[in-house]
């Protein structure tokens, strides 16, 4: 199963259901217990909050945030960057990061085009067909970056936004996609207008390629700030679940008081990173870092015009608000573990249902017309109202095959602990406790991080993290001390284009080398596995009590 999942001989979830007649027929399990991992609870905690993430989308309420904080940033290269990390970080912890950098990409074209316009100040009234090398009619460069924008919207949504995950379902797509274009490449139609003309000079290039790359950066970072931003971040909450029979102290209130900081200090790092490879800090771009009071009012002319474009909130846009926020609060203050949470003053009937909230998007109505308020006349007979989001827009952007791979995931672990193969494996991988225990937490990280490029984030987690259990069991270790930065790192899929989605979406956007998408992504990848060592080694052992081995390692589950 690595195997396939890996050279994707065949679809990802076709191979995710090789246990169900492959374990029967070996006898390492029965056809009862490997089906009942494919929907277990994990997964149906999975799918509400896709549920949630696909009503954000339905009604833009993600574009109208993130045109919202761009605005609210500023408007220098700088701060526009920052607008773009911290807005995309922001989504792709609730919503898919493919459907977040999808969306991200012609916000980022669109204000790059016009910073240059701004800053060279042409006549407007020039004629393209007149207009020198680097200098564009605005009209007709405005023109052209809204049908880019439109067309990166139409068929990056169409392609990616069922990609919750750096899953290798989606590259299938995009490989195809890749060898049977012949239409122009994006990076051409920005790059020549008419007769040739050039519309991104070198050096706002580069700041539109800096800025996508900060843009997939974000969403991969994002994912692994909320227990259900990725995959990777349920595998390894399930493993333990299906380990031990006592709470490990991993829920969602504690994972994110352990991973959002160094989300964020992971996004901070990428910030300063990328602004060393693409532009030196400033030396490298002059005018484009130091811009002038008129190319930033002309930016925030064009995000303040966008925004005003959306319109007031919607009734559908406010209700869907309530409802992520709701059931955020609901995940969050569960067991948040500092205090007593609601599960413990509620009847259990009410236990870990809170994912069941996401029902209520398709009975809330989109726009209450079936009653007279909020200025609504009752000239006419009442209408039922259309209800927040409909069956068919789930049908359509639902990732099925992903949650086909998280139970093919949950099954091969079970196999592997049922077989004994992730003990064996376990204890074959005691020889490293000779290294100190930070450098073991370093190196399976960095592991993590190099196996998730060339393979699915989920289908890595579920190789790799059962065994890491046994291993932290054999040297006598707290095994979240191994498995919670293996988990993390399975997310930091920066240097190839096929790793994760977001990936190739800027890859093909900015029409950029793999050398130079290498080059950044593996500086960026072990920044991050840095980070993720010293996060647990620090606010990761009071939290999580890793000095020694906890009591709820002795309660296993034959």
């Amino acid at each position: 199963m690595a195997t396939f999942w890996m050279t994707e001989v065949i679809p990802l979830a076709v191979t995710a259901i090789i246990p169900v007649f492959a374990f029967p027929l070996l006898g390492i399990l029965s056809t009862d217990d490997v089906c009942l991992v494919y929907m277990k609870e994990t997964n149906m905690v999975f799918l509400g909050g896709l549920a949630v993430a696909i009503a954000i989308e339905h009604c833009n309420l993600h574009q109208r945030i993130a045109l919202f904080v761009i605005l609210r940033v500023g408007q220098s290269p700088r701060r526009l960057m920052t607008g773009f990390m911290l807005t995309t970080m922001f989504l792709s912890m609730w919503i898919s990061n493919t459907a977040a950098t999808a969306m991200m990409v012609p916000v980022v074209e669109a204000i790059i085009v016009e910073l240059q316009l701004s800053q060279r100040g042409e006549d407007c009234s020039v004629p393209s067909e007149a207009a020198s090398p680097g200098h564009v009619h605005r009209e007709q460069m405005e023109m052209e970056s809204n049908r880019i924008s439109s067309d990166i919207s139409n068929t990056s949504a169409e392609k990616f936004s069922g990609g919750v995950t750096n899953d290798a379902f989606v590259r299938e797509e995009t490989n195809d996609n890749e060898n049977t274009d012949t239409t122009p490449s994006r990076d051409q139609n920005i790059r020549e207008g008419q007769g040739g003309t050039t519309l991104l000079d070198a050096k706002h290039l580069a700041l539109r390629d800096m800025c996508l790359m900060a843009t997939a950066y974000s969403a991969n970072i994002g994912g692994t700030g909320s227990l259900t931003g990725t995959g990777p971040n349920l595998v390894v909450k399930s493993i333990l679940e299906s380990s031990f029979s006592e709470p490990s102290g991993l829920n969602f209130a504690t994972w994110m008081a352990f991973n959002v900081p160094g989300m964020i200090l992971c996004v901070i790092l990428a910030w300063v990173w990328l602004q060393v490879f693409y532009t030196g800090l400033g030396c490298k771009t002059g005018s484009v870092q130091n811009t002038t009071a008129e190319s930033e009012a002309a930016v925030k002319h064009l995000i303040s015009r966008k925004y005003r474009d959306l319109g007031p909130m919607t009734h559908q846009e406010k209700t869907v608000t309530l409802l992520f926020v709701t059931l955020v609060a609901l995940w969050f203050f569960e067991k948040p573990e500092f205090i007593p949470g609601w599960a413990t003053w509620i009847s259990s009937f009410f236990e870990k249902k809170s994912p069941s909230l996401a029902v209520t998007s398709f009975v809330l109505p989109a726009q209450p017309t079936f009653w007279c308020s909020g200025g609504l006349k009752c000239n006419g007979p009442m209408k039922a109202s259309p209800a927040c989001i409909a069956w068919e827009v789930i049908h359509q952007k639902m990732p099925w095959n992903l949650l086909f791979l998280l139970g093919g995931g949950f099954a091969l672990a079970k196999g592997s602990s049922a077989s004994g193969l992730s003990s064996w494996l376990g204890s074959q991988l005691v020889a490293l406790q000779v290294m100190p225990k930070e450098a073991i937490v370093f190196v399976v990280s960095l592991m993590a991080a190099m196996a998730t490029e060339v393979a699915s984030n989920v289908a890595t987690a579920s190789i790799i993290l059962p065994v890491l259990k046994e291993m932290a069991l054999s040297m006598n270790v707290n095994p979240l001390y191994l498995m919670l930065p293996a988990a993390v790192c399975c997310s930091y899929a920066f240097m190839l284009p096929v790793a994760t989605p977001p990936n190739a979406i800027v890859f093909n956007a900015a029409q950029m080398s793999n050398i130079d998408m290498m080059k950044a992504g593996l500086v960026m990848n072990i920044i991050c596995v840095i980070v993720i060592t010293v996060m647990i080694n620090s606010i990761g052992v009071p939290m999580f009590d890793l000095h020694g081995m906890p009591a709820w390692t002795n309660s296993t589950i034959v």
